[in-house]
């Protein structure tokens, strides 16, 4: 995928990662809606691809190439049940194929796209976002300025290059001249082996990975040689966890966008008169998302109603919003919900936060109905679309249940049909069936659903029960306990909030390179 990066733009091609979590029913959404034309898949997840194949084959005339990537030492997916519905080469076949004297095609226009990201919401309505050269380019040297990178840093991935394109560090780091390290699955002997093999400089991570590193067993840790950088993203590390690895040996720095942001839009960054701060006032400042970095032009805290600033007293909320030079164009193939996004003429988050009087930028709430889980952004009417299908449930409402190890899971309370049976685990497993296992809930409530005067749920309710059923996940976080680690765990670091619209109407001025979006017919997608 690290090679992608750089040899799909050059092509003059539009390059778009897929999430390996997807299942074949959302990969063949994703293929339809970018019409992709070529898709480079790791031969361990060949057989989400020959599932999404299978269904796309019915709606499209022509399927994508398959480029497949073989890895001696990773077990295969490979089926072959249907190989004569798709053309087929194998990766390093393709590359023989190609000429050294070849010319890189460059854009025309800055603003041309280099790469498509998908949000969540991907099922029931695809959100394209789509990154332009220009923003690639100038969020890349945010990203190592943010990161403190001088030449030739060592750079451990534990950042999905799918989210966000790794946060524009895939490029940030060839600039440097730096070395990449990749972890096909992240565990925390994993990480510590390598940052001492390696001797790592700089790494990133959502919290679900930090909190994966203190708690790692003394068979699984190893001194650290030198400070190791640290930037995370997601929800605001509980400040246990930034105190634990500070003092492991790691500086973490506090990061916080949206995918239409290209990731990073703000960072909370350290002030040298801090350092005489007692360590729990010290994470408390370093779980701000603080101020906006060079990309951009500027992020604020605005009545989404007035469009006027709010007072910086840390207390009076508004919506965050984004304007600048790395934030999206628009959703491919969606100008009413570009429009939208951008109405006012800024980008509108949908999540609510505070500024303090330093000028330093706080989150007090989200988007009220994404779920956050192990950073990855779940759709909880994508759930509750697959729970209505249920043949025993007639009414069903998904809220996020705070958890110690993923920040928060899926919680569904259900309402049965009359007459009808079911149990918790037979409802997670129905979920697991039809949606991609990190959305499924693991949490199942059986109760009457409260309602408003008009019929709607009244979900903040559902929330608070939610939230006083207390972790679902024993995390033991006291000084050298250990922690139950997911062998597979590529955690997501990045915000990807659903667009909340806050009862404001779309103007009709629009900025006029939000739409102008060419060269689409030539996108490429890859999955890792």
């Amino acid at each position: 995928m690290y090679e992608l990066h750089f040899g799909v733009p050059m092509a003059g091609a539009v390059l778009c990662t897929l999430n390996i979590r997807y299942d074949s029913t959302t990969v063949s959404v994703l293929l339809r809606h970018s019409e992709a034309k070529v898709i480079f898949i790791d031969s361990q997840f060949l057989s989400v691809v020959e599932g999404a194949f299978k269904i796309l084959s019915k709606q499209v005339s022509k399927l994508p190439l398959l480029i497949l990537v073989s890895d001696p030492n990773q077990p295969s997916s490979c089926t072959k049940n249907s190989p004569s519905i798709y053309q087929e080469s194998e990766y390093e076949s393709f590359l023989a194929l190609g000429k050294l004297n070849f010319e890189v095609r460059r854009p025309e226009d800055e603003w041309e796209p280099i790469s498509l990201n998908y949000t969540s919401g991907t099922t029931s309505s695809p959100k394209g976002v789509i990154y332009s050269h220009r923003g690639a380019y100038l969020n890349s040297l945010a990203a190592a300025l943010l990161n403190d990178m001088r030449s030739m840093p060592v750079y451990l991935w534990c950042v999905p290059m799918f989210h966000c394109n790794g946060w524009c560090l895939t490029w940030a780091i060839a600039a440097q001249g730096g070395t990449n390290v990749c972890l096909r699955n992240v565990t925390a002997k994993g990480i510590f082996d390598n940052i001492c093999r390696h001797r790592v400089s700089h790494m990133g991570g959502a919290p679900t990975v930090l909190n994966m590193i203190i708690n790692a067993g003394e068979a699984d840790r190893s001194p650290l040689s030198g400070k190791v950088a640290v930037m995370t993203g997601g929800a605001p590390p509980p400040s246990e966890v930034l105190f634990r690895m500070e003092a492991l040996g790691f500086d973490v720095t506090h990061s916080y966008g949206l995918t239409e942001t290209y990731g990073p839009g703000t960072v909370c960054t350290w002030k040298p008169e801090w350092n005489v701060l007692p360590p729990d006032a010290r994470a408390k400042i370093k779980a701000r998302q603080g101020l906006h970095h060079l990309g951009l032009e500027e992020v604020d805290i605005k009545n989404p109603r007035t469009m006027e600033s709010v007072p910086g007293d840390g207390k009076t909320m508004g919506e965050v919003m984004f304007r600048g030079n790395t934030v999206m164009n628009g959703y491919l193939r969606d100008v009413k919900a570009t429009k939208v996004a951008f109405d006012g003429g800024w980008f509108r988050s949908g999540d609510l936060g505070v500024r303090h009087k330093d000028g330093y930028i706080e989150l007090k709430d989200r988007a009220k109905d994404i779920i956050i889980s192990g950073g990855e952004n779940i759709s909880t009417i994508e759930v509750e679309s697959v729970l209505f299908s249920h043949p025993a449930i007639l009414e069903a409402a998904v809220v996020g249940r705070p958890d110690k190890y993923w920040g928060e899971t899926p919680c569904a309370f259900v309402k049965l049909k009359e007459g009808f049976t079911t149990s918790e685990e037979d409802i997670i497993k129905y979920c697991r069936d039809h949606m991609p296992h990190y959305m499924a809930p693991r949490t199942v409530v059986f109760a009457e659903l409260p309602k408003t005067s008009t019929g709607k749920t009244q979900k903040f309710v559902l929330r608070e029960k939610a939230k006083a059923m207390g972790s679902i996940s024993k995390t033991i976080t006291s000084a050298g306990a250990s922690l139950r680690t997911p062998v597979n765990v590529l955690a997501a670091v990045i915000h990807r909030f659903e667009l909340e619209i806050l009862g404001t109407e779309p103007v009709e001025e629009v900025i006029p390179w939000l739409y102008g979006v060419t060269r689409m017919d030539r996108l490429l997608i890859v999955a890792p």
